[in-house]
Order: structure tokens, then sequence, then C-alpha cells
């Protein structure tokens, strides 16, 4: 069984817990109140916004090293909805990494709503996880969590890659904004 620390406690951090303890994983929510703490699981997820990042990097950045920790979110303006507020070669996750060089950071969950981890289907497809990342004992174990849960996890490669995930996880967003799909849907590979 994985220990998964959830640092959110907002409709994604519920989402994902529900994904996890699906799977038969446990869980520990570690909300605003808990700056504290120390993220005992082998997994912590950063359930945030993105401009809440580096406030969480600086209260739990020391208890990171050697923990598999996912970036989760997608660092758009959120007043213009017009762009990513990370420098075009880069992103949220490759700025994580930076910031806590001991930690295995890997980008997933950003191109799922919390209504598709929920349901666990985009349309009649399993709802599926792109994992980025340049450690793979970290994206295995991210996927074996991620599919015991019911959803379906595909490797998307390297951390360079989270910029492209980033991408599509902001024409996501801006879509559902605009009205032009919902916030239930989304994309979904097949095979």
């Amino acid at each position: 069984m994985t220990l998964v620390s959830i640092i959110g406690t907002g409709n994604m951090g519920q989402a994902i817990a529900r994904v996890v303890t699906a799977g038969g994983n446990a869980v520990e929510h570690l909300g605003p109140e808990d700056a504290d703490r120390v993220p005992g699981g082998d997994v912590v997820v950063l359930a945030v916004p993105y401009p809440a990042v580096a406030d969480v990097l600086a209260a739990h950045a020391d208890h990171l090293a050697g923990k598999v920790v996912v970036d989760i979110t997608n660092p758009l303006d959120f007043q213009t909805f017009d762009s990513l507020t990370v420098p075009a070669d880069s992103s949220a996750a490759a700025e994580i990494a930076a910031a806590v060089p001991g930690a295995r950071v890997l980008k997933a969950f950003n191109t799922t709503f919390a209504a598709t981890l929920a349901t666990g289907t985009v349309g009649d497809d399993a709802t599926t996880v792109l994992i980025a990342g340049d450690d793979a004992e970290a994206k295995d174990l991210l996927a074996a969590v991620v599919t015991a849960g019911g959803l379906r996890a595909v490797d998307a490669g390297p951390l360079r890659r989270a910029r492209e995930l980033e991408a599509l996880g902001f024409l996501q967003i801006t879509l559902a904004a605009a009205g032009r799909t919902s916030w239930t849907g989304g994309f979904a590979l097949t095979s």
C-alpha cells in the first residue's frame, strides 16, 4: 500500500484522494493550516493553484527530498486566461524540480478535471492521466496508484514534456471557461 500525501483540499485534491483510496492506497490530506506538518507519504501531490506553490515549497521543501512530488498545476494567468505564466522554454514542473532538487518531480493530473477523475470516464473512455517525469521508478509508482484506482495512466515522456501537458491543460481550461466544452468533459486517449 502506498501512502499519498495530498497538499490541498479543493476539488482536485478530493478527487485525487478518491482515486487513491479506490485503489486500496492511503491518503493523508494537508490543508493551509498544516504548513508545519511533514508530509508522510512516499508520493506528495501538490493539489494547489500554481500561485500557491511557492508557499507550499517554502513550508515543505526540506521534507521532499527522495519523495515523488506530483505537480498538478496549470500555470495560467487567471486574470486574463490568455497565457501561461512560466517562460516558453520551461514549465511549472521544471520550476518545482529546480526548487526541490532532491525530489523526484512528476507532472500529472493537470489535463483532467475533478469531475472526470470522480467519474473515471471522459465520454465513453476511461479517464487518462498523462504522466511526465525523468524518474522511471517514480512514474511506475504513480501509474500503479492511478490504475489501481480505475483510471488509465500513460507515460508522456520526460519532465520536459510538462510544458506541452501544461499547454494542453491550458487549452482545456479555456475551452471550458468559454463554454465550448463542459467542466465534466475533457480530452481522452483511445487505443
